[in-house]
C-alpha cells in the first residue's frame, strides 16, 4: 500500500479519556525523506504514569509486541516495567492525492523480516518527539529553559532546582504543544532498553492460556462455520445434496462458495460448501453429511512424478536467461576443471499450529472481522473486492497469531468468513481444520536446480551457472507476464553474483495446479540448499576445506549492489563474519570421531546474515542423529537479544524439519498429506543434544531476523552427512 504521507508538522491529538488519561499522537520522520508512507503512532499516558504503547504489527511469535514498543519506550525515557502494550486495529484512510487507500497511522503487517527495520526510525522518532514535548511542557510550567531540564524514568527533572514532575501530571499540557520537527534521538551508547534482553511482554498470558489467539476470539451471538472444500486444484462444485446435513442437530444454514473459472486470473478463493451451525462440532458433523459431486478440474492428472518429469525435461532444453555476466559459455569451455550437480526441493506446507480461522459480521454496508492475520490490509482489500463494501467500513481487528510463516499473508479465510456471514445474515466464526489448512495451503514452490562451476588452472572460480525449473508463486497473477515469473524464485543478485566474472542464471517455468505462496524466507530456502550444498561439493572436489573455499570466494568486506530482499546492498564480509563465528564456536576443523561429521553453510537474506555448523553422528544417510547445531547471526543491532536467539533457534528447528521429512506430494491433482502424521515436523528425538546461538556485535542498524536463519540449516546438515558418510544428499527431504 502506497500513498501520501503526513509532514513533520501534522499532529493528531485526542481528548483525555474518562479516567483522566491522555492519548497523544505523534508524527514521525517526513516519509518523503525516508521512503515511508503515512506515519502516526499513539502513546497513551495514564494518570498513574503507566505508559500504554500501541503495537501496529501482528505478532506471530517473533516478539514484535515487545520489541516495537521497546523502540518507543527507549526514546520516551520511561521504565520498561511501567509499559503495557495494546494491539492496534487496522487503520487506513482514503488516499487524498489519488485513488485507493493509504495508512492512517503507520504501516501494519508482518512479513519479509521488516517489522523492526521498517519501524526503526519511525518509532524512535515518536518516542523522542513525545519526550521533548513533555520536557517543554514541564519547563513552561516552571518558567525555565527546556535546555535546563532532562527526562528520565517517566518524569521531567529540572537540574538546577531539583524539581520533578511525572509524565502523567504534565501530559495534558504537552498535548497542546506542536511537535518538534527534528526530535533529538539518543546515541546508541546511551540506550537502556534497546539492545537489552527482555522477556516477551505478554509471556504470562501466553503460558497461562489467557492470551487471545484468533481461535479464542468470540463476539456475542456468533454462529460457527466450516467448509467442505474441493479436494482437487481448481475443481468445482457440480451439485450438492444438503438434506442430510440440514438434519444434523445444530446446523443452521448451508452456503455454496464458487471458486474461479479454470484459466482465469489467480484468486485466493476456491470452491466449496460451507455449513453454518451453533457449534464448530455441529458444523463439522454437518459437513460430513453433505453429499457433493465435484468436477475434478483441469489438474486431476497431475502428480509429483509428472511434475518432476516436467522439471527434468525443462532442464534438458533452453530456458529464460535472467542474468548473464561476462562470457559464460567461453569461460566454461576454457575451464581446467568443471563440476555439475542437480538438487531437488519439494512443495512445502506452512503448517502453523493454529489453523486458519476468522470471525466476520457483515451487516448492511459494514463488516467487522477479527482474526490472526499477517497482512490485515489484505483482508480489507479482499472483502472489498468480494462484497463491494467500502474499505473504510471494514473494521479489522488483529489477534495474536498461532504461527504464520507466510501463510497468513494470504487472507482467504477472512474473505470466506465475510462471504458466509453475508449469506447467512449473521456473525460467524469460520474454522479451518488441520486437513483444510494443510491441503488448501499456498505452498512453497517445488523446483529442480542445476548448478555448474568452472575453474581455471590456478583454482580460481571463473564460471558459474544456476538453472532452475520451478513452479513460480507468481503463476496466473493478473497483469504479470510469464516472463516475470522467475523473479519470485531466482534472485539475480544472490551469492555468488558479482563474485565471479562469468555468471549465467536461467529459469524454466513449470505448469502446476498447486496453489503457491510465500513460505518463511521464500525461495531462499530452496536456493540456499542448492547453492551452499554445491559450494561444499566443489570444495571437496577440489580438495579444499569448504569454509576456506567460501571465504576465499567472498573476499574482503565491501558493499555490493543487491536488488532483492534486504537490499539495496549486501556485504560479503559480513557473511564471512558469521561463517567464521559459527566455525569458531562450532569447533570447525577440529577432529571428530569415526562416523561423525560437521557441515557448514551461510546465507544472506532480508538484510541479515546467518550461518550454522551442524554436527552429526551417522551410520548412513538414513540412520543418523544431529548432535550439535551452532549458529551465528549478524542482524545489526539486536533490539531484543532474547528474541533474536529465539528466532535463531526456531529457524534452526524449522530448517531441520524441512531437511528431514517435510514434503507435500501431489497425487491425482490433490494433496496427499493431511496432518502431522504424514507431514512430520521435527520432534524432540530429532533435535540436537547441543544447540547454541551467537549474535555478532555489529555496528550496523537492525536488520532482518525472522527469515535469515532458515536457509543455511538444511545445507549445513546435508554437508555434515557427506562429511560423516561420504554420500552426497541432493534431494530433500533426506529421510524417505
Amino acid at each position: 500500500m502506497t500513498g501520501p504521507v503526513i509532514s513533520r508538522r501534522e499532529f493528531l491529538q485526542a481528548s483525555a479519556t474518562a479516567a483522566g488519561g491522555l492519548m497523544i499522537g505523534f508524527p514521525l520522520l517526513d516519509a518523503r525523506a525516508n521512503g515511508a508512507t503515512q506515519l502516526d503512532f499513539c502513546i497513551r499516558i495514564e494518570p498513574d504514569d503507566r505508559i500504554v504503547i500501541a503495537c501496529p504489527n501482528p505478532d506471530m511469535g517473533q516478539g514484535v509486541r515487545t520489541s516495537l514498543p521497546m523502540l518507543v519506550a527507549e526514546e520516551l525515557e520511561v521504565d520498561w516495567d511501567r509499559v503495557s502494550v495494546e494491539q492496534m486495529p487496522l487503520a487506513i484512510k482514503k488516499n487524498p492525492d489519488g485513488d485507493g487507500y493509504t495508512w492512517k497511522h503507520v504501516p501494519q503487517g508482518a512479513g519479509g523480516s521488516t517489522s523492526i527495520t521498517g519501524h526503526w526510525d519511525r518509532l524512535r522518532q515518536t518516542g523522542a518527539a513525545a519526550r521533548q514535548m513533555l520536557i517543554e511542557a514541564a519547563a513552561g510550567s516552571w518558567n525555565v529553559a527546556p535546555e535546563s531540564c532532562v527526562a528520565g524514568a517517566g518524569a521531567v527533572h529540572h537540574t538546577e532546582s531539583g524539581r520533578s514532575v511525572r509524565y502523567g501530571q504534565i501530559a495534558a499540557r504537552a498535548a497542546k504543544l506542536s511537535p518538534p520537527q527534528d526530535p533529538v534521538l539518543k546515541s546508541r551508547e546511551d540506550y537502556r532498553i534497546i539492545g537489552t534482553p527482555r522477556r516477551t511482554i505478554d509471556a504470562a498470558e501466553i503460558v497461562t492460556g489467557t492470551a487471545v489467539y484468533g481461535i479464542d476470539a468470540e463476539i456475542p451471538g456468533m454462529a460457527h462455520a466450516v467448509i467442505a472444500r474441493c479436494p482437487w486444484f481448481d475443481g468445482k462444485v457440480v451439485k450438492v445434496d444438503e438434506r442430510a446435513a440440514r438434519a444434523v442437530p445444530g446446523v443452521i444454514d448451508i452456503v455454496r462458495l464458487d471458486g474461479p473459472e479454470p484459466g482465469q486470473p489467480y484468486t485466493i478463493l476456491a470452491a466449496g460448501v460451507a455449513v453454518v451451525a451453533d457449534s464448530t462440532w455441529a458444523a463439522i458433523k454437518g459437513r460430513e453429511a453433505l453429499e457433493i459431486e465435484w468436477d475434478k478440474g483441469p489438474w486431476q492428472h497431475e502428480t509429483t512424478a509428472t511434475l518432476e518429469k516436467q522439471m527434468r525435461d525443462a532442464l534438458d532444453g533452453s530456458g529464460q536467461i535472467v542474468r548473464d555476466d561476462g562470457d559464460f559459455p567461453a569461460a566454461m569451455g576454457a575451464a581446467a576443471m568443471r563440476h555439475t550437480a542437480r538438487y531437488h526441493s519439494p512443495y512445502l506446507s506452512h503448517a502453523p499450529l493454529e489453523p486458519g480461522n476468522c470471525i466476520a459480521h457483515v451487516a448492511g454496508d459494514r463488516c467487522r472481522v477479527i482474526g490472526p492475520m499477517q497482512m490485515p490490509s489484505g483482508a480489507s482489500r479482499g472483502i472489498n473486492a468480494a462484497l463491494g463494501i467500502d474499505r473504510l467500513n471494514i473494521e479489522v481487528e488483529i489477534t495474536r497469531l498461532g504461527g504464520g510463516f507466510g501463510r497468513r499473508l494470504t487472507t482467504d479465510y477472512a474473505v470466506e468468513a465475510a462471504l458466509i456471514s453475508k449469506a447467512a445474515g449473521r456473525a460467524i466464526q469460520l474454522q479451518w481444520t488441520r486437513e483444510d489448512d494443510m491441503q488448501h495451503d499456498f505452498f512453497r514452490p517445488t523446483g529442480l536446480h542445476e548448478l555448474s562451476a568452472g575453474f581455471d588452472a590456478g583454482g580460481n572460480l571463473i564460471a558459474w551457472t544456476h538453472r532452475l525449473a520451478s513452479a513460480s508463486k507468481y503463476y496466473r497473477r493478473p497483469n504479470l507476464p510469464e516472463t516475470d515469473y522467475w523473479k519470485s524464485e531466482l534472485y539475480a543478485d544472490d551469492f555468488p553474483a558479482q563474485l565471479t566474472p562469468n555468471l549465467r542464471l536461467e529459469y524454466f517455468s513449470l505448469k502446476s495446479g498447486a496453489p503457491r505462496g510465500s513460505w518463511r524466507a521464500p525461495a531462499h530456502t530452496a536456493n540456499a540448499f542448492a547453492v551452499q550444498s554445491f559450494i561444499d561439493e566443489i570444495a571437496h572436489a577440489r580438495g579444499e576445506d569448504p569454509l576456506a573455499f567460501q571465504l576465499r570466494l567472498l573476499g574482503d568486506s565491501r558493499e555490493i549492489d543487491y536488488s532483492n530482499h534486504g537490499g539495496p546492498k549486501w556485504n560479503p564480509g559480513r557473511l564471512a563474519g558469521v561463517l567464521n563465528l559459527a566455525a569458531t564456536k562450532g569447533n570447525w576443523g577440529k577432529p571428530v570421531g569415526a562416523g561423525r561429521g560437521r557441515g557448514i553453510a551461510g546465507h544472506f537474506t532480508f538484510g541479515g546474515y546467518a550461518a550454522f555448523v551442524v554436527e552429526v553422528e551417522a551410520v548412513s544417510t538414513q540412520d543418523f542423529s544431529v548432535t550439535s547445531i551452532v549458529g551465528a547471526i549478524d542482524c545489526g543491532l539486536a533490539v531484543n537479544p532474547n528474541h533474536v536467539i529465539a528466532q535463531m533457534e526456531g529457524g534452526a528447528l524449522d530448517g531441520l524439519s524441512t531437511a528431514l521429512r517435510l514434503a507435500i506430494n501431489v497425487d491425482g491433482g490433490r494433496v496427499a498429506q493431511g496432518n502431522f502424521d504424514s507431514y512430520r515436523l521435527a520432534r524432540i528425538g530429532d533435535t540436537p543434544r547441543h544447540m547454541e546461538m551467537h549474535i555478532v556485535d555489529s555496528p550496523y542498524p537492525p536488520c532482518g531476523v525472522g527469515e535469515p536463519p532458515i536457509p543455511p540449516l538444511a545445507p549445513a546438515l546435508t554437508n555434515a552427512l557427506f562429511a560423516a558418510t561420504g554420500t552426497r544428499i541432493r534431494r530433500l527431504p533426506i529421510l524417505s
